[in-house]
Parts: structure tokens; C-alpha cells; sequence
């Protein structure tokens, strides 16, 4: 029996403000990434539509915050394995701004079960973070977004 492979290009949202990250723990109906991992809110792009649509859709769905503004910060590459399937996954990270509010997931049985703003201060110790948030802490770092957020 082959193995089925799929792939998939999404749209993924680094906010960092006061010394915190936003990130969403993904949850059993997660496609991509393992449940109980924190990840970046966002997710996949539907046939025709933009990135940054896709962006503010997901960002919307998975936190109840509106964007703002997004700049493209960078793209990566992953390979998964979940429920028989072998992805092949590309990410657009965006740096964003996101209008106020208190974060909250809108959307029921999706692949976010939680929203939280989460200090940046040892998150790079932990193996709670999917490889997208992961590579997100170096990627603030790199784009000089928010350094004052990060830890020393």
C-alpha cells in the first residue's frame, strides 16, 4: 500500500508584544502538526485565494483578531507525518498587527483548541512548540521585529 502525500502552502502570523508571542495549541483535528503543540495561528490557502486573505480568515477563526497589517518575513519548508498522511508543507511567515482585543478561538472543531499570548521567556526550552513556532523565535530575531520582546 503507498503512502498518501499531500501538500499544502499556508499562511502563518508571528505577533509579539509586551514580551509575549501568540501562539494556538492545536488540537485533535490538527492536519499538519502533532495536538498539544503551541503553533502560530494560520493555516492552509484555499484554491484562488491570496496569502494575507488566508492570513486574516485563519487569524480571525483561530483568535477572534483582526489584522491590521503583515509583512512577509520569511518562507520555510516542512515534512510531517499525521493520521497516514506524509506532508509536504510550505509556510509564509508574516510579522503582524493585529486591532485589539482579547484573543479567543471563534472557530468549533477546528484545529485550534486554545489561544494565548505566551511569554517569549523560555519557549526556546521546551518541546511544546510545533517547528513553524519554532523557527517563528528566530525569525523575530532575525527581522529585528520586536527585539525588545525577546529574551536576552
Amino acid at each position: 500500500m503507498g503512502t498518501q502525500v499531500r501538500t499544502r502552502v499556508s499562511a502563518y502570523a508571528i505577533a509579539a508584544e509586551d514580551g509575549r508571542i501568540l501562539l494556538a495549541r492545536l488540537s485533535d483535528a490538527s492536519p499538519v502538526f502533532a495536538p498539544g503543540l503551541w503553533h502560530l495561528p494560520g493555516g492552509g490557502i484555499d484554491p484562488g485565494e491570496q496569502p494575507v486573505e488566508a492570513l486574516a480568515r485563519e487569524l480571525l477563526e483561530e483568535t477572534g483578531l483582526e489584522l491590521a497589517d503583515a509583512r512577509l518575513a520569511d518562507a520555510r519548508t516542512y515534512a510531517a507525518r499525521r493520521n497516514g498522511v506524509s506532508w509536504s508543507l510550505t509556510a509564509l511567515f508574516y510579522v503582524v498587527t493585529l486591532r485589539g482585543g482579547a484573543p479567543e478561538v471563534t472557530e468549533t472543531d477546528g484545529s485550534t483548541d486554545e489561544v494565548a499570548w505566551i511569554p517569549l521567556a523560555g519557549l526556546r526550552d521546551g518541546g511544546l512548540l510545533s517547528p513553524a513556532a519554532a523557527d517563528a523565535l528566530g525569525i523575530l530575531e532575525q527581522a529585528g521585529t520586536a527585539t525588545s520582546a525577546l529574551p536576552r
